[in-house]
């Protein structure tokens, strides 16, 4: 296994703090993202060295795990057992004792799990690394369960995207991720939603909200206004006498219920009464005709 200096892909030093590592990360994230450089291979495995450097290096225990036995990491625990056991009566000898150096570490697996060991034990079988995965979605294609293919690993993966999933929400693929050691089974696939609102709809869980002019006239008297609905266009009746800022709810109007099917929230609408401007001296004459009344 080739050792990745994670440091130098986010280009801070071993000291840097969590701050440095997040600011690093998402500077990088954003320059490397598969939809800024859909044709760019190099950007594709950057962006994957990037995520990988961030999720050991921003988690306190993995990036202690990383400090000490640099590419072997992921088998500290059995790196340490096994040392355990050598100083233990009956244990491995001399074979292994010393000072176990980065530069060690894989010589010192390669024999104890590389292959079979004094005692003629079979290979020990460790599971892949999980990896993480950013999805960019419009608001407007999640509106519908749809399908998306992506590439991850060089590999191309279809998944279905339920409707209504939430912006940050994230979903496991079992064994999408690296690959196992010796036979073991693959890690998983996490894969976290960014959803870009691409509407003029503010979303507040499965609501919507949104804002509709109505004409003073429409406003004093009464009448119809036309709203617009994540589906199309729907006509509403406006009361006689609607103030400036009223809010009223269009059930099942809002948006689809994740993992329930035919369930939505509902749509509110706030009211905009449009003053009328450059009046006539006759339409001037008339309001103030009513002012009096």
């Amino acid at each position: 296994m080739e050792f990745i200096d994670y440091y130098a892909v986010l280009g801070v030093s071993k000291n840097a703090s969590t701050d440095d590592i997040k600011k690093a990360y998402r500077k990088l994230a954003r320059q490397h993202h598969p939809d800024l450089n859909p044709d760019n291979k190099e950007a594709h495995k950057k962006f994957q060295q990037v995520n990988e450097a961030n999720e050991v290096l921003s988690d306190p225990e993995k990036r202690k795990k990383y400090d000490q036995y640099g590419k072997d990491w992921k088998h500290a625990e059995q790196f340490e057992q096994a040392r355990q056991s050598q100083q233990q009566p009956g244990g491995w000898g001399q074979e292994f004792q010393g000072d176990y150096n980065e530069g060690h570490f894989s010589d010192f697996f390669e024999s104890l799990f590389g292959g079979r060991s004094r005692a003629g034990s079979r290979q020990t079988k460790f599971r892949g690394q999980d990896v993480q995965a950013e999805l960019k979605l419009n608001l407007a294609d999640i509106y519908k369960t749809h399908q998306q293919t992506f590439s991850i690993n060089g590999k191309n993966i279809r998944i279905t995207i339920p409707a209504g999933v939430e912006d940050g929400q994230k979903i496991k693929l079992k064994g999408h991720g690296g690959p196992g050691v010796n036979g073991g089974p693959a890690g998983d696939l996490y894969i976290t939603f960014q959803i870009v609102n691409n509407t003029k709809f503010r979303r507040v869980g499965n609501d919507l909200h949104t804002t509709a002019e109505v004409d003073l006239y429409t406003a004093v008297l009464g009448g119809e206004v036309t709203i617009e609905t994540m589906e199309g266009k729907l006509k509403v009746k406006v009361n006689p006498g609607t103030q400036n800022g009223t809010r009223i709810r269009l059930k099942g109007k809002g948006f689809p219920v994740y993992k329930k099917e035919g369930e939505f929230g509902d749509l509110f609408v706030t009211y905009h009464v449009k003053i009328p401007v450059n009046l006539s001296p006759e339409q001037k004459e008339l309001f103030k005709k009513l002012s009096t009344l």
